[in-house]
């Protein structure tokens, strides 16, 4: 079963059956679940699928025939994409859907290959129909390189679809077998990617799947989280020297630059970078009308949740890694402050939970935006506005009982930023101690939410 892609699923069916051809471009970080979609998509239409290498023109012209004659069509060993086209879009009667899976490494090496494509496309308009669907895991290059390298291609594309990370509602029916506490800390681990949920199981605990599916050394995800940055970029010495010194605190540029001794200016460049390919995020306070005295601006973070556990966990031990047994590493390593760490997803799952009632009308205003608000003395982990102004803002407790003092301490947050909190929403994995909820039953714009109302 596909979670979660309804939306995306009915985006590609509409241009399937529009009258005529198109050329769509899909993409989305790796393990975003882009094959899965598409391959849901093309399983009760003719279509033909094709996986570009990283190689020479004349290379990926052997590979794509190659693979096509072993499907049973004629064609020369070195055939020319115009002839692959034309065979594939006589395969069968009725629109075909031709995709082309990271379609870049065939761009990066042919300045000819948008220029056939689109050509045969439109030589096809009132006779063959074909459904062009060009994918990438490659959004930085997407994003800010394609359309100056296929130049007059560009304008002959039907539409884009950016295919976004998946909701913890997602991940609770991906493991039915996990309790919601259990579904967070994976959440926290795994981020909303499919492809790396597939790496877990869930008739097995959340360290059991963190010892055995990403701490082995034999296991897939061991190495993964790096990977995630020496396939798209150059120079991983500096990638992997920024990326672990944030996180190890280091989330302004200042401190980057005390750590790495980089000069701000390359730090700077290498955290665009980072930010290109979503991995790295810098972080903007709500804008509120008053109290940017005590904002912090110029926050950075790791934004892709895989690869933060990799630079907080592995990679500043990896000499332990290889000498302990996974368990030992476990204990010493990783269960002193994971739930400290799971804390931060905590607060991004109980603004997804806000959103979710935004969007059936059940909360008492309605935002366009929920967001949060860092300041230099504390943080409000969820703020939100309405067009008249009402506020909403809110706690997201993981780490321990929820008390009355903690909700003080939420209302002088707000005063340091200069806002009228009207309602007021407390999250906690745990229990609100017996002054909070008295003071609930009598304050009607206090809110408490246990986990396990989710």
């Amino acid at each position: 079963m596909l979670l979660g892609r309804t939306s995306e699923l009915k985006y590609l069916n509409n241009y399937y059956d529009r009258e005529g051809s198109q050329i769509l471009v899909v993409y989305g970080q790796k393990h975003i679940g882009k094959t899965s979609l598409v391959r849901t998509f093309i399983e009760d239409k003719p279509h033909c699928y094709y996986l570009a290498r990283a190689c020479s023109e004349r290379e990926q012209a052997y590979q794509w025939g190659r693979q096509l004659v072993q499907e049973g069509y004629e064609l020369d060993p070195f055939p020319a994409f115009h002839d692959i086209f034309v065979k594939i879009s006589r395969q069968s009667k009725g629109k075909k859907v031709l995709v082309i899976d990271e379609f870049q490494n065939i761009v990066r090496a042919s300045e000819q290959f948008m220029k056939e494509l689109v050509s045969f496309v439109h030589s096809q308009w009132n006779r063959d129909e074909i459904m062009v669907v060009l994918c990438s895991s490659s959004i930085g290059w997407i994003e800010n390189s394609m359309i100056t390298r296929i130049g007059d291609a560009a304008y002959e594309l039907s539409g884009f679809l950016k295919i976004r990370e998946l909701v913890f509602g997602d991940i609770v029916q991906r493991f039915p077998n996990f309790r919601i506490e259990e579904c967070v800390e994976a959440y926290a681990i795994l981020g909303g990617f499919p492809g790396l949920w597939n790496q877990f199981d869930d008739r097995l605990t959340i360290q059991q799947n963190i010892c055995r599916n990403i701490l082995d050394v034999n296991s897939f995800l061991f190495e993964e989280g790096e990977r995630m940055l020496t396939d798209q970029l150059r120079e991983p010495g500096v990638y992997n020297t920024i990326m672990a010194s944030i996180a190890a605190g280091s989330h302004k540029l200042n401190n980057l630059y005390l750590h790495t001794e980089f000069s701000r200016a390359k730090i700077s460049v290498y955290l665009k970078n980072l930010i290109e390919l979503e991995l790295v995020e810098k972080v903007f306070s709500y804008d509120t009308a008053g109290g940017k005295e005590n904002v912090q601006k110029g926050i950075y973070r790791i934004s892709h949740p895989f690869v933060e556990f990799y630079y907080t966990y592995m990679y500043p031990y990896l000499s332990s890694l290889q000498t302990r047994s996974v368990g030992e590493f476990y204990n010493r390593y990783i269960m002193p402050d994971f739930r400290k760490y799971v804390s931060g997803c905590f607060k991004k799952v109980c603004r997804q939970h806000l959103a979710k009632l935004n969007d059936r009308n059940r909360l008492p205003i309605s935002p366009d935006v929920i967001g949060e608000w860092i300041g230099k003395a504390g943080e409000l982990d969820i703020i939100a506005q309405d067009e008249e102004g009402q506020t909403l803002i809110g706690l997201c407790n993981w780490e321990r009982p929820t008390s009355y003092e903690d909700y003080e301490n939420l209302l002088s947050y707000a005063k340091k930023a200069k806002i009228n909190a009207d309602y007021v929403y407390m999250y906690t994995a745990f229990r609100f101690d017996e002054r909070l909820n008295l003071e609930a039953k009598i304050r009607p714009n206090l809110k408490l939410v246990q986990i396990s109302d989710f």
